[in-house]
């Protein structure tokens, strides 16, 4: 049998390469401009190889009645790895997956298909733009991965923003954003002020060396009008193979301190990361 070999093309935002891994038939590793953005495994989508991705499954997991269909909302793309494992976990799930980069789309659906009947609907569009035109509170699930390059941009991450996805879920529904910062977190700060001012609840997964400024890396912000099962949220970060730590309540607000909400005037990027930050986990 010929060996997968990899694909690589020119899209919207940069070059994208689809890497076949040696290890596992028909999986996949997403590069746009030499950065990790995915890693799909076409048999198996239970399998999450990045360990942002997996913390975004845990909150997966808990959202709403187990298993039950949720409706979701996906900013940023990528692999569709996060959709197609909704689709596993939760049949009959109806979700949109938004993202500006119509040639990565293209790419996505003609070397990575899609299931068919997975529920998952793919949409060439303006992350803030989309958001903005969502029902108001029709959705459960709000998932925000998008990075222009390595960094988010700046109109998603203002308190405007934050207002449009409060306006976009329901009263039980959750906001889950994979951002990226180091020490001293100014950017992050500001991203939990921006939330706190819509939302009651908050909580960060990351790894602990993370959040004690010993590296760059990614954090997953939650925010939530109801109360976040943080319990269950701290028993599942802490098993898996990479543990992260759950913080929330006034652990939290003394991390977030005297940050300040931030405009749309004023919003700027998430920090470019340093060489060699991400890697595949």
């Amino acid at each position: 049998m010929n060996e997968p070999i990899p694909v690589i093309r020119e899209v919207d935002c940069g070059t994208a390469r689809l890497l076949p891994d040696v290890d596992r038939d028909r999986a996949w590793l997403l590069t746009v401009d030499d950065a990790p953005q995915s890693y799909v495994d076409l048999d198996d989508p239970h399998h999450l190889e990045f360990e942002y991705v997996r913390r975004l499954a845990h909150v997966v997991d808990g959202a709403g009645e187990p298993g039950a269909p949720l409706d979701v909302l996906h900013l940023g793309g990528g692999a569709l790895t996060l959709p197609r494992y909704v689709a596993a976990t939760r049949p009959g799930s109806r979700q949109d997956v938004v993202d500006a980069d119509r040639e990565l789309l293209r790419l996505v659906g003609e070397r990575l298909p899609l299931p068919a009947g997975s529920g998952i609907a793919l949409h060439a569009a303006d992350a803030r733009e989309r958001l903005e035109a969502a029902a108001p509170a029709s959705v459960d699930l709000l998932v925000a991965d998008v990075f222009g390059g390595s960094r988010v941009p700046a109109h998603l991450t203002s308190v405007e923003y934050a207002r449009a996805a409060g306006r976009a879920l329901r009263e039980d529904g959750v906001y889950a954003a994979n951002l990226a910062d180091s020490a001293p977190f100014a950017f992050l700060r500001s991203q939990l002020a921006n939330f706190a001012g819509v939302f009651p609840e908050l909580a960060l997964i990351a790894e602990p060396a993370v959040l004690r400024g010993r590296r760059f890396g990614n954090v997953v912000l939650l925010a939530s009008y109801a109360p976040l099962d943080t319990a269950a949220l701290v028993r599942r970060c802490a098993a898996d193979a990479f543990p992260a730590r759950v913080t929330h309540g006034p652990a939290l607000a003394r991390f977030t301190g005297a940050a300040l909400p931030v405009a749309d005037a004023d919003a700027v990027a998430s920090p470019e990361p340093p060489a060699g930050a991400f890697s595949v986990g």
